[in-house]
């Protein structure tokens, strides 16, 4: 009788037990290459969300950064992303130029960050010192089909050139853009990240370089999510003025699959933990919560419309 009454007390205790052993939710945090700004950005808040929402587990990816981030969303193995606008907008219309096969129809938005800086930056030996001067000459354009390579075809675009115009395309990530040019095998790299990325940090210590304007006049050719703006003086060794460039705002995306609260626990833990993000890279600095609930070409997780309402940002 013994025996039996500890038998069914094992079940009962193993049956209600369970729940708790599923109730461990998992955040899968895809950012971007690590010499970029996405991933720093994404180890803190991977590590944010593992320290104060109960019973998550989280994982930080490196990935191609915003394109491939979003596809990743929609197939269910990813909790949160980072992206840019043009490439959000263009998931959303399932614009297959941009490497969409169809509408990415459970995207939804956490919120805006910070904006990424179109940063042209050439080797000075290579005498590149406008666009025009790109013709004929080699530039990395960013890994194939991502946010950074989107941008790339833009800006040229604008500028009246397209790949064909170039010496030579190299379809690489930051850090591998900036060793060629360093080893003197290739001329240029555009990169869209926030300002001072580490890759260009790296260059412009141990290299002469230009930082290459766009002009505002270009920038208003493409139009919106495209803004013009400055990158200030100093922000890379050598660069001693002002340079004009575009810029295009970064999101934070979610997906549909993801409960809403969830999406208001990591809605809420980033724009109220944003001086850690300032610390984990200064691109954190220009992330405001005024700005959070604006202008995405997706519609928001309504578990960050909760926080939104709550913060009155949303009526």
């Amino acid at each position: 009788m013994n025996s039996r009454l500890m038998a069914a007390a094992i079940v009962a205790a193993s049956v209600l037990s369970a729940p708790v052993a599923q109730a461990q939710q998992f955040i899968n945090v895809l950012t971007g290459g690590t010499s970029g700004v996405y991933y720093p950005l994404g180890v803190a808040i991977g590590k944010i969300y593992g320290d104060k929402i109960p019973d998550v587990k989280t994982q930080v990816q490196a990935t191609k950064a915003s394109v491939e981030n979003l596809v990743l969303l929609q197939q269910g193995r990813g909790e949160i992303a980072f992206t840019l606008g043009d490439s959000l907008k263009a998931a959303w219309e399932g614009d297959t130029e941009a490497g969409f096969k169809n509408k990415l129809d459970k995207l939804r938005t956490i919120g805006a960050i910070y904006p990424n800086y179109i940063q042209i930056v050439a080797t000075a030996e290579s005498g590149i010192k406008t666009l025009a001067d790109l013709r004929g000459k080699s530039l990395s354009v960013g890994a194939p089909k991502s946010g950074t390579e989107l941008n790339s075809r833009a800006i040229l675009a604008a500028a009246g050139m397209s790949y064909k115009d170039l010496g030579k395309v190299e379809y690489l990530p930051f850090a591998e853009s900036v060793d060629l040019m360093k080893n003197r095998q290739l001329n240029a790299t555009l990169q869209s990240a926030g300002l001072g990325v580490a890759s260009l940090k790296d260059l412009s210590t141990s290299s002469d370089i230009t930082v290459v304007a766009v002009p505002k006049e270009t920038v208003d050719k493409i139009g919106p999510p495209f803004v013009s703006v400055i990158i200030p003086a100093n922000t890379y060794t050598g660069q001693d003025k002002d340079v004009p460039t575009a810029a295009v705002v970064n999101y934070l995306v979610t997906s549909s699959a993801v409960s809403d609260d969830l999406a208001y626990q990591m809605t809420k833990l980033v724009y109220e933990s944003l001086p850690e993000l300032a610390n984990a890279h200064a691109a954190g600095k220009e992330i405001k919560l005024a700005a959070a609930a604006i202008g995405s070409p997706v519609p928001l997780h309504p578990g960050a419309i909760r926080y939104y309402k709550e913060k009155g940002l949303i009526k």
